[in-house]
C-alpha cells in the first residue's frame, strides 16, 4: 500500500493503490512515476496558472507509489491573484525548491566614494558597473535576480543544476577581471580607484514571486542566500576578493587554483565555515 508524506503536517498517510489526494501539492521527493499522468483537465489548468511539472492539482492525481509532498494551500488572495496577472504569469507561482549556486558581489568603500561624488556620477558608474557584471553573468549562464545599492545577487543553476557551481566560479573571476579593466576609466574620471568582493555558495532555495500583479518581483530565499551573503562580507577580514564556501570547493577544486583558506563563524551560524580563495582556473 504506498504513502505519502505530507509536509509542513509532519504526517504519513497510507492510501490505497489509485486513490487521488486533496488540494493542490508539490511533490518533493519520490519517482514522478509513482504519481498518474496528468489528465486533460489538469493539464489545461496547469498550462493556464504555469505549474512546474511537480505541482499537482492532487484531486485529479493518482497515487502509484511512496511520495513526499508539500500542501499548497490555495486561498482567495492566490486566486485574485492569478486572475489579474492572466494566464502564464509568473505571479502565479507557489514557489519551487532547487539547489542552485548563489553569488554575492560588492564594492568596497563605495559609501565613502559615493560621498564625493555628485549624484549624476554616483548613478553613471553603478550603471556602467552594473551592466559589465551582467554581461558577465548572463555569458556564463547565470541570472542576477537582485540590485541591492552597489551589490548583487546573481543566480546559477536555474537551468542546468550540474554545472551550477562551476560557472558560478567562473563568472566571479571574469567579474574580478571585468572590474580591472574598469580601473583607469574610474581613476581617470573620478580620481580613485574601486575594488570588490565575491562570496560563493551552493545550496537549497526557494524560488518564487511575491507582491501583487502590479508589483511582483521574483524573490529566492533560504539560509543558502544569506550563508552567500555572510561569505561576501569575509573577504574584509580575509583580505581577499572571491571567496567560496566547500559547497562549491568540492564540486570545482580541480579546477582552480586556491589561494587562502579560512575558517569563519557566520554570523547567525553555530558551525564553523571553511572558505576558499579562489584565485584562477588552471
Amino acid at each position: 500500500m504506498p504513502s505519502i508524506h505530507f509536509i509542513p503536517d509532519d504526517k504519513t498517510v497510507a492510501v490505497e493503490e489509485n486513490e487521488t489526494i486533496t488540494c493542490r501539492i508539490l511533490i518533493l521527493d519520490g519517482e514522478m512515476s509513482c504519481v498518474s499522468p496528468r489528465n486533460e483537465k489538469e493539464a489545461v489548468l496547469a498550462r493556464k496558472l504555469g505549474f512546474e511539472p511537480i505541482i499537482r492539482l492532487a484531486c485529479q492525481t493518482q497515487v502509484t507509489g511512496d511520495i513526499r509532498i508539500r500542501r499548497l494551500v490555495l486561498d482567495d488572495s492566490d486566486i485574485s491573484l492569478t486572475r489579474l496577472a492572466g494566464p502564464g504569469s509568473s505571479t502565479a507561482s507557489v514557489g519551487i525548491e532547487k539547489y542552485l549556486a548563489i553569488l554575492f558581489a560588492d564594492i568596497r568603500n563605495f559609501t565613502h566614494f559615493a560621498e564625493n561624488q555628485l549624484p549624476y556620477d554616483v548613478i553613471h558608474l553603478l550603471n556602467r558597473y552594473f551592466y559589465h557584471m551582467r554581461q558577465v553573468v548572463e555569458r556564463n549562464k547565470g541570472y542576477i535576480n537582485n540590485y541591492m545599492g552597489d551589490g548583487l545577487l546573481a543566480l546559477f543553476g536555474l537551468d542546468d543544476p550540474a554545472t551550477a557551481a562551476e560557472r558560478a566560479v567562473y563568472a566571479g573571476l571574469e567579474m574580478l577581471q571585468a572590474m580591472e579593466d574598469l580601473q583607469p576609466y574610474i581613476k581617470q574620471t573620478y580620481g580613485q580607484n574601486l575594488r570588490m568582493g565575491i562570496g560563493i555558495h551552493y545550496g537549497d532555495v526557494v524560488i518564487g514571486s511575491l507582491g501583487d500583479a502590479a508589483s511582483e518581483k521574483s524573490m529566492v530565499i533560504g539560509d543558502a542566500v544569506n550563508v552567500a551573503s555572510r561569505i561576501e562580507s569575509c573577504n574584509k577580514t580575509a583580505g581577499t576578493r572571491l571567496l567560496v564556501s566547500a559547497a562549491v570547493y568540492n564540486q570545482i577544486s580541480d579546477k582552480v587554483t586556491v589561494g587562502k583558506t579560512s575558517t569563519f563563524t557566520l554570523k547567525g551560524k553555530e558551525e564553523d565555515f571553511r572558505l576558499y580563495e579562489i584565485l584562477s582556473l588552471r
